[in-house]
């Protein structure tokens, strides 16, 4: 994936806090990506198809959702589509249920570490085969 196209990259943001989606979406949209924001899972459901994301960052904790569930259920309807995990929890770093995530990333006010996976994430994806493809 060439540089022009990384920064060309869709994500879609899926968290409930208006803060984080605003902030996140300024910060990767002045990196220049085009990004999408959903806060609930009707917003969830519809942006996978409207937007066709490249990347999702899916924060785990969310109200009136289970993030868990998001991520399989993204998984099952998308299994090429890498998700990064985007929350302000780290105890989630060993959990068996991550295995289908691309990547987890703490929340933090320096965006360098989320910036650093969102392109190594896009990097992988265009050199191997999506997930569930080969068997």
């Amino acid at each position: 994936m060439s540089v022009e196209r990384e920064k060309m990259a869709k994500i879609l943001i899926i968290d409930d806090q208006p803060y984080i989606r605003e902030t996140v979406s300024e910060e990767l949209g002045d990196e220049g990506y085009e990004v999408a924001v959903a806060a609930d899972v009707t917003s969830v459901q519809k942006d996978l198809v409207s937007t066709r994301p490249d990347l999702v960052l899916l924060d785990l904790y969310l109200e009136g959702m289970d993030g868990f569930k998001v991520l399989r259920e993204i998984k099952v309807r998308e299994p090429g589509l890498p998700v990064i995990i985007f929350t302000a929890y780290d105890s989630y770093l060993d959990d068996p249920r991550l295995a289908r995530a691309d990547g987890y990333v703490i929340k933090s006010a320096d965006f360098g570490e989320l910036k650093r996976k969102i392109k190594d994430v896009l990097r992988q994806k265009q050199q191997s085969p999506p997930k569930g493809e080969s068997g």
